[in-house]
């Protein structure tokens, strides 16, 4: 901060995200007046032990929050709307992450188990942003998304992609692409998750590009793009990374890949799917207005941009 960095030039360095950095100076008297030393006090002060846990002590918080999850609301939800119902009263406050925590943490003895199915991912655990998986699998010679250009996060330049498979039935996959400035979709037909199936059937589709579109892909940790250096020398796009369970590092895909449940709903299967059926529902997702797009179309954000 003393050297006039940005937060954001800060969180590459660090290795963190931007939001964490500016939460961190934000909670300790802004950038002007941060100071370190005072913020390593203050952190060891809020993290002492043991914590009164909130549901527990507030029993009327407690009960309004079991009403809603009863009503299938998500705990992101209860506490956006226990803000404005009470906003005179912080007593009747809580996180989602607290929520979230006294559902899955069974020592607290909070709730009981069967509340968890009224969430809607029915997941049985929940980790956290720091959990890694096992190291099986890895990608060789793969590009970290840390090493990505920077241009690729502020969204303004085209041509920077995401991707993921969807899963179907019976093994079967589409692979999915999302253009990151525009939200603009492409759905790849394949014939399996192996890469000797993804990367080719990729290529194909994403070669007939532009090249002003021609930048970069951003994939998870699948092994679908082990032969990411095939695809590189077909298309001439860069292939970069997510680290590992880490799916909000593409979040753009993630997002879109929710909008195309509405068209294939888990437990369809998809290798009945041809290509043409594919372009079809791409067409429709991509000729519908977009919220964040200020309910423009990503097929005329695409074309504001490509003009």
């Amino acid at each position: 901060l003393a050297s006039g960095q940005s937060m954001r030039a800060i969180a590459v360095k660090l290795g963190r995200s931007p939001s964490t950095i500016f939460r961190e100076v934000a909670r300790n008297r802004g950038a002007v007046r941060y100071r370190a030393v005072d913020a390593e006090k203050e952190a060891w002060k809020r993290a002492k032990r043991q914590k009164p846990l909130l549901l527990a002590s507030n029993i009327e918080l407690k009960k309004l929050v079991t009403s809603k999850l009863l009503e299938d609301w998500s705990p992101e939800q209860i506490s956006g709307w226990l803000k404005i119902q009470f906003p005179d009263d912080e007593s009747l406050r809580v996180s989602h992450e607290t929520i979230y925590r006294s559902l899955f943490i069974q020592t607290r003895g909070l709730f009981q188990k069967e509340m968890r199915k009224h969430l809607r991912t029915k997941r049985k655990f929940r980790h956290s942003k720091n959990h890694r998986t096992g190291t099986r699998g890895r990608i060789v010679n793969g590009v970290s998304i840390s090493e990505r250009p920077a241009e690729v996060e502020d969204r303004a330049v085209p041509g920077h992609w995401e991707g993921d498979l969807i899963a179907g039935s019976l093994n079967s996959y589409i692979a999915t692409v999302v253009e990151r400035t525009s939200r603009f979709t492409i759905l790849v037909k394949v014939d399996g998750k192996q890469t000797d199936s993804v990367v080719p059937a990729l290529a194909k589709q994403m070669g007939k590009l532009p090249e002003l579109l021609k930048r970069s892909l951003t994939w998870d940790r699948g092994t679908e793009l082990a032969s990411h250096a095939r695809f590189t020398m077909a298309t001439d796009i860069d292939v970069y990374f997510c680290d590992p369970s880490s799916p909000w590092q593409r979040g753009t895909n993630e997002n879109t890949n929710g909008l195309l449940r509405q068209y294939f709903p888990k437990g369809t299967c998809l290798s009945n799917k041809s290509q043409k059926e594919l372009d079809t529902i791409a067409m429709r997702l991509n000729t519908r207005p977009r919220k964040t797009l200020g309910f423009q179309t990503p097929a005329d954000k695409l074309n504001d941009l490509l003009r």
